[in-house]
């Protein structure tokens, strides 16, 4: 699933190829994604200035005067801006055309994403606007994951995957971010010192910095706005790497299950 990485990386593709410019058409193949498609959408975009692409947690906002086209990648979801020749694939539900004759194409295989259309900068639509903190903003310090991870017996690496806590950051951040830390994944978040959160906090920072950087990860079908995979995965400090060396001291990298995902971690630096 594209996490925040990979959403950033599309949203900075798209942005200087539909910011300035007019929707001319929008044509829906197949309404059945997550939630249906929203009747009136291509009446609601036809003719509309994009004004701004930005993100919140996983979703990519394109905002125009009066209103802002949310859009998730769902699991196995990508879009590309492509040539008005280019041949459709299957599962190329939604084309956005745009009036220098390109169209901003929406390609789902599993019709997991989603498309919403909300009046205003999309702040208050109900998908957005309870969510937690973004990790790459002020917001999110030592102090406040501290804060949230009093009392609570679950892992910590399970706190870091709670979107109602902190949003965006996914299993190979949360795993990569354990390990820059040197906190073991399976530590109770409420034995963590304040230290030790605002270490970690410093730890999620850089790897999303790094995976933003890097394009994000491509493990099966994620690529940007350009048809561009991700190379992050291929700098990771253990995630995948289970049973290989350590990069900092040899020890043997770990596999294990946790909450039906896979997660890596060095036995001896994360304690």
């Amino acid at each position: 699933m594209p996490e925040l990485p990979e959403v950033e990386t599309t949203r900075r593709s798209l942005e200087p190829h539909l910011v300035g410019r007019r929707i001319v058409a929008v044509i829906v193949r197949d309404r059945r994604l997550r939630w249906p498609v929203q009747a009136d959408l291509e009446a609601r975009l036809e003719g509309a200035r994009i004004d701004r692409v930005d993100r919140r947690a996983k979703y990519l906002l394109i905002g125009v005067a009066d209103g802002t086209l949310l859009l998730h990648l769902g699991m196995s979801g990508n879009l590309q801006v492509v040539g008005p020749a280019t041949p459709l694939r299957k599962h190329d539900h939604v084309d956005i055309v745009l009036d220098d004759s390109r169209v901003l194409r929406f390609h789902d295989p599993r019709r997991f994403g989603s498309l919403h259309w909300t009046e205003g900068d999309g702040g208050s639509h109900p998908l957005l606007a309870a969510l937690a903190p973004e990790p790459l903003t002020d917001a999110f310090d030592g102090d406040y994951l501290h804060q949230v991870t009093r009392g609570r017996s679950a892992a910590i690496k399970h706190i870091l995957m709670n979107g109602t806590l902190v949003t965006g950051v996914g299993n190979i951040y949360a795993s990569e971010a354990l390990f820059r830390a040197g906190i073991n994944p399976r530590t109770a978040a409420r034995r963590l010192s304040a230290v030790r959160c605002t270490r970690l906090v410093a730890a999620v920072k850089e790897t999303l910095a790094l995976a933003i950087d890097a394009g994000g990860s491509t493990l099966r079908d994620y690529v940007d706005a350009g048809g561009r995979p991700g190379h992050f995965q291929q700098q990771s400090l253990v995630y995948e790497r289970g049973g290989q060396a350590c990069s900092r001291c040899g020890a043997s990298i770990r596999h294990i299950r946790q909450g039906q995902r896979s997660t890596y971690y060095c036995v001896s630096c994360q304690t």
